[in-house]
């Protein structure tokens, strides 16, 4: 397979979620599959975008980036970041299917000399896993298996909320029951342990904003991640990777616990099961909490 795609890495991607980044390019690039970044795209305005700005502002940010990409070519879009995704999908949506709000947005573009017509597929890079590479072919690859290693899967809420059943979204995964991380993490040759918070929130960026309000969710989490045996969480999403690495000494403070879980990309144990270099390609150096245990799996 070789194939090229319009990639919208967002925000975290620069800074804590870098190590998605790198791991994704790399496994990505075992297939044949090239990112070509969007030029010069901006923020999503992610959730907190909607309550500062309003919409329009926001559809406006996702619909500058879609014109950028389609200005490069006609390939799909593509992005690692649930709200990244959640907020470029929906514009993009609204552009094909509102007149009305399609006239509003290009008029905000006009603005800076662009204008989009809704032409482009948008898509989450676990989709374009699981539809267009599949699990079998990840299996292909591995060349260290990371047995015995078991691992908590955490989807979080919104990577599969609420398009990934829609038809516009692909219909590649469920809402309530998603498989596509535990196929992920299986694949590695790590185990997927039974995880009940599968899907539950963290409380996205009020986390950041007011810590106080969320750390009952995340610690809720990390008890069942206590009670899975799991000796390491595995997530798609940046902001629930950061919120559940951040702020574990602060739940410990509080509620009395001792948790120090490491939280990973499953794109950083598929480059390590693939037998890629640990800091270069898996970049397992970049966690908060150190991830020794995964690196020592492939072993």
């Amino acid at each position: 397979m070789t194939k090229t795609m319009n990639y919208y890495p967002g925000c975290s991607s620069q800074g804590s979620g870098i190590h998605l980044d790198t791991s994704l390019k790399a496994v990505m690039g075992k297939f044949g599959i090239s990112f070509r970044e969007i030029e010069d795209w901006n923020c999503c305005g992610a959730s907190v975008g909607h309550i500062c700005q309003g919409h329009l502002p926001v559809a406006a940010l996702s619909a500058r980036n879609l014109a950028a990409a389609a200005a490069a070519g006609p390939e799909d879009v593509v992005s690692p970041c649930a709200a990244c995704y959640l907020n470029t999908h929906h514009t993009n949506e609204e552009i094909r299917n509102n007149p009305e709000m399609k006239a509003e947005i290009n008029e905000a573009l006009g603005a800076v000399g662009k204008s989009y017509d809704g032409s482009l597929k948008v898509r989450h890079v676990c989709e374009v896993l699981v539809k267009d590479v599949g699990v079998e072919a990840l299996k292909s690859k591995v060349t260290k298996p990371l047995t015995g290693l078991k691992v908590a899967g955490w989807v979080g809420c919104q990577t599969v909320r609420p398009f990934a059943n829609t038809e516009a979204g692909g219909q590649w995964e469920t809402y309530d029951e998603p498989s596509f991380l535990d196929d992920f993490i299986n694949a590695s040759g790590a185990t997927a342990v039974p995880f009940k918070a599968k899907t539950k929130c963290c409380g996205g960026s009020v986390a950041v904003m007011s810590p106080d309000k969320t750390l009952e969710l995340i610690k809720d989490i990390l008890d069942e991640v206590k009670a899975s045996g799991a000796q390491v969480v595995a997530t798609p999403c940046p902001l629930c990777l950061t919120n559940m690495e951040m702020y574990q000494p602060e739940i410990n403070k509080r509620y009395g616990t001792d948790f120090n879980f490491p939280v990973v990309f499953y794109s950083q144990l598929l480059a390590l099961a693939f037998g890629m270099d640990a800091h270069k390609d898996a970049g397992l150096h970049q966690g908060l909490i150190p991830a020794d245990v995964v690196v020592a799996a492939a072993k």
